[in-house]
């Protein structure tokens, strides 16, 4: 049943040879960046929150997952939420100073943004 994942499938044509086999295009793994070599930006965003501000760390390069670990290490040390995806971090809040000398201690060269 795992091989016949119709929704993987959206975008192909029918094929009338009986032994095609659908295959589908490695994704690409990224390799993050050692901390040294990472360039942050950490600015704060006010909009489509309701009025609320948030701050953003762009610039990240590197896997979801480590993206991930780094955002969770930077909400348990703000003591805040947040959350990290599409290659950026979310904390709650106007902390672009704190989370800024957190980066740094880490290694990172983190810049505060607007």
């Amino acid at each position: 049943m795992a091989d016949n994942d119709w929704k993987k499938r959206l975008g192909v044509v029918y094929s009338t040879n009986p032994d095609f086999q659908y295959t589908q295009a490695a994704e690409e793994v990224v390799q993050t960046l050692p901390p040294e070599r990472q360039r942050l930006i950490v600015t704060i965003d006010r909009r489509a929150r309701a009025g609320k501000q948030v701050t953003l760390v762009k610039g990240f390069v590197g896997s979801e997952a480590d993206l991930a670990a780094l955002g969770k290490t930077l909400k348990v040390k703000c003591g805040v939420g947040g959350t990290a995806k599409d290659g950026e971090i979310t904390i709650q809040g106007d902390l672009r100073d704190k989370v800024t000398a957190l980066l740094q201690q880490m290694g990172y060269q983190a810049k505060r943004g607007n």
